[in-house]
């Protein structure tokens, strides 16, 4: 009973005030992640914002390896620019190289009934405005019944659960969390395509500090900069 009502204070606080989720991360300039796959670093994700008035610009690049003794068997590079005006999402594109195959996405708006219009790699069409691109940094991706893949365009239908609350130890510094699960809504999805995905928020900043999934190996993000 207490996680319940817990949870129903969070939905609460966390859909308040829906236009202005990227207002919480106004004092942040730069986010930065390390990537470890089963415990050993194996990239970086950054995130740098830009802001001009009432646009806001989220470029993002990621870049990572698996290596074994010294030859490269995986690489991953992927640049992204997320846009926002008056706090509300404005268009997203971004360029992938994964392992040498090529992938992207380019999302507009629609002027008429201000929907999403897709053209990616794995989906072209349209989308409900209320999807979220699936970049985690911006916590309002908890209240969403779908997320858009970055790399693809794909349409993940998703199912968030909250674990509770969870003191995070990197480095030196503890984070008090919000722990949520993020899976995948529709069952007949193969098991390379399912979302199962742990989040972690800092309380009282709603910051990204953790995410965690297996995937052919223990993947972790990892705060490393936040300014």
């Amino acid at each position: 009973m207490k996680k319940f009502l817990l949870s129903i204070a969070l939905i609460f606080l966390l859909t308040s005030n829906n236009n202005a989720h990227v207002d919480h991360y106004a004092k942040y300039n730069y986010l930065e992640y390390e990537l470890f796959r089963n415990n050993k670093l194996i990239g970086y994700h950054k995130y740098s914002f830009v802001r001009e008035g009432e646009n806001l610009k989220i470029d993002n690049e990621v870049s990572f390896k698996i290596t074994k003794l010294g030859v490269d068997l995986y690489k991953y590079y992927a640049e992204g620019t997320e846009k926002y005006k008056n706090g509300v999402f404005s268009g997203f594109n971004s360029k992938t190289n994964q392992n040498k195959k090529e992938k992207y996405v380019n999302i507009t708006i629609d002027s008429n009934d201000k929907n999403l219009i897709i053209d990616g790699s794995s989906y072209k069409g349209k989308a409900d405005k209320e999807m979220i691109i699936g970049t985690w940094w911006n916590h309002e991706i908890v209240q969403k019944k779908a997320q858009i893949s970055a790399v693809s365009g794909r349409i993940i239908e998703q199912k968030v659960e909250f674990i509770g609350k969870e003191n995070v130890q990197i480095g030196d510094k503890t984070y008090k969390t919000l722990k949520f699960n993020f899976s995948s809504s529709d069952p007949s999805l193969s098991k390379d395509k399912k979302l199962n995905t742990n989040i972690w928020y800092e309380e009282d900043t709603f910051l990204w500090v953790k995410a965690a999934f297996d995937k052919t190996g223990y993947w972790e993000y990892r705060l490393k900069i936040a300014e």
